[in-house]
């Protein structure tokens, strides 16, 4: 049985239609899936990958990010990725690398371009001029948590966006675009943080941990002690007294920990040297009104400048 050239054309067209309508009820290509180990890279990503990237978040700000489990779901979500984003300076060498050799993902293998460390787009401070075990949990290549300082967020930004645009060539002038964007509307951000904090300026505080070295440097702000004796020792008895005795000929303004610490040794202080205890969200998600950047700092700046109000006599 023949048919006619319109019937022909008809069929033609209507499996044009049928194609055309299934390629819309189908996902638009795909987006460079992304693996942020920490929330505040897991935010960036976001800043300036817009619709263009898939970003999975590794941990949460309630969670230690040196006491992390390389789970099940986390090794699938390794192995599906494009590029991971991590902080690097060996913040995650207790768990990145067991997802490395059990993803059989060469992408995002240390040295690819899949791979990528917010740390090394940074000047590191503290960096050890000796190791030894005896003195706690002490990072090798230099106190990684360079996110307290929004500066090195600016930083990390322009390298991040360059790697992402290598990585998508097709996407690269939206990426430019997103960098410009957030660089203008980050550099102002900082600029306006630095004065609302300019009372915390040589401000002596206690904290938990030494995960505030960068925002310190930034403020200006001085360490007074920590409730930890050592990095990564919990606090003891013994240390707390040994801190509470030596506020009465260095007295400190407030004692700050992370929303992922236990509270208990801040608010033992707090309540026998009658200081403020300040909680601090240190990434995003770790309070109210932090679930991007711009919140998470400006809470942070709120924080302490009320932490400072309140040590007042």
């Amino acid at each position: 049985m023949t048919h006619s050239p319109c019937f022909s054309l008809y069929r033609a067209l209507k499996a044009s239609v049928v194609l055309a309508a299934l390629t819309l009820s189908m996902p638009a290509s795909a987006a460079l899936k992304i693996f942020a180990c920490e929330p505040e890279w897991g935010a960036l990503a976001k800043e300036l990958g817009g619709s263009d990237v898939d970003v999975y978040t590794a941990t949460t700000a309630q969670q230690d990010p040196h006491q992390i489990q390389p789970r099940p779901s986390l090794l699938a979500r390794f192995r599906q990725s494009d590029l991971s984003v991590c902080t690097g300076a060996e913040l995650e060498i207790g768990w990145l690398p067991v997802l490395m050799q059990s993803a059989g993902n060469p992408k995002i293998q240390s040295g690819q371009p899949g791979y990528f460390e917010a740390s090394s787009a940074v000047t590191m401070l503290e960096v050890p001029t000796h190791l030894d075990r005896a003195d706690g949990d002490v990072h090798p290549y230099g106190n990684p948590h360079i996110q307290t300082d929004p500066r090195n967020i600016g930083k990390v930004a322009k390298a991040l966006a360059q790697r992402l645009a290598d990585l998508d060539g097709a996407h690269a002038a939206d990426y430019a675009k997103r960098a410009a964007d957030f660089d203008a509307r980050w550099s102002a951000a900082v600029a306006k943080w630095a004065l609302q904090a300019a009372p915390l300026k040589d401000q002596p505080v206690i904290t938990y941990h030494k995960e505030w070295a960068y925002l310190f440097d930034w403020l200006g702000i001085k360490l007074a002690g920590t409730l930890e004796p050592k990095p990564g020792i919990p606090p003891s008895a013994a240390h707390l007294q040994d801190l509470l005795n030596g506020l009465k000929t260095q007295p400190a303004k407030m004692i700050l920990y992370s929303a992922y610490q236990d509270n208990r040794a801040a608010t033992w202080l707090s309540d026998r040297a009658k200081l403020p205890a300040v909680q601090l969200p240190f990434t995003v998600g770790g309070d109210k009104g932090t679930d991007d950047l711009l919140g998470l700092y400006q809470v942070t700046i709120d924080k302490l400048l009320a932490g400072l109000k309140a040590s007042a006599p």
